[in-house]
């Protein structure tokens, strides 16, 4: 029974093996994409076998198939790894640690994240030492652009027809996922974040999550990312939210001024 054992770990780790060399592979022709027959060809690997890891590599979303040309390409999953990667070299780690003081001095959950096309993906969460707390956002999480307070920093800091054109993208999922974020409602947060220069979400994705959040801008003025902070509603209240507001913007600044620091010493 062990030898059996032992045999199936092996198996089990020549297959992973296989199935990152096949992911490898397609990441080097993701541009133009790879056929099938190409893969089993550069990988000689059975086409059955090759078949049986694509589909696996697929339900993780790790990769993806042109319905025209039935190429494969990589899959969203592998950008949002990127970014998540990423992170730890570049914005995050810029960000780190005022993510980190947001947390330690307002008692909340404290977050970091990126625009990705017409969605936020969450890079950071940082808990803080309240013990109720929400978790409507987590790592490696991702919404339609203006869903959460740092989603919603990030739309409102966008020009008026690169929203225009990301509300009218997202509204079906929108309409699907989130009935109570309706176009027009969106659109008044934005004005309103646009207003105060603070994103304010007032519970409207899961009821007793309220959240606020900035924009952060790079050197170039473009919307990099934006920090924001999660409580439950009862620590969201009108009399708190200037203290929380004026930190976020504390954070804010020197992220940004390290931002700017670190782009004038590549050009030196």
């Amino acid at each position: 029974m062990k030898y059996m054992a032992g045999e199936q770990a092996l198996g089990g780790a020549q297959s992973v093996d296989r199935a990152l060399a096949l992911l490898a592979l397609i990441a080097r022709h993701s541009a133009d994409g790879i056929s099938l027959s190409g893969l089993v060809a550069a990988s000689e690997l059975k086409k059955a076998t090759v078949r049986r890891l694509l589909l696996a590599l697929m339900r993780a979303g790790l990769v993806e198939q042109d319905n025209e040309t039935r190429a494969y390409h990589l899959g969203a999953e592998t950008y949002v790894m990127g970014l998540l990667a990423q992170g730890r070299h570049g914005l995050l780690r810029q960000a780190i640690d005022q993510i980190q003081t947001l947390a330690r001095e307002t008692g909340d959950a404290a977050f970091l994240s990126v625009r990705r096309g017409l969605h936020s993906v969450c890079l950071h969460r940082e808990d803080g030492a309240h013990p109720i707390r929400t978790y409507a956002l987590l790592p490696g999480g991702h919404h339609p652009l203006g869903v959460g307070a740092g989603s919603l920093a990030m739309l409102a800091a966008l020009p008026d027809p690169q929203i225009d054109d990301i509300i009218a993208a997202n509204t079906p999922e929108l309409s699907a996922n989130y009935p109570r974020l309706t176009p027009a409602i969106l659109r008044d947060h934005i004005a309103q974040t646009r207003e105060s220069g603070i994103a304010l979400n007032p519970g409207l994705i899961f009821e007793d999550s309220w959240g606020l959040g900035i924009a952060l801008h790079g050197p170039d003025g473009h919307v990099v990312g934006a920090l924001s902070l999660a409580a439950v509603e009862s620590r969201m209240k009108e009399t708190r939210r200037p203290e929380l507001t004026e930190k976020l913007r504390v954070a804010a600044r020197i992220t940004e001024a390290r931002l700017d620091r670190r782009q004038q010493e590549k050009r030196i």
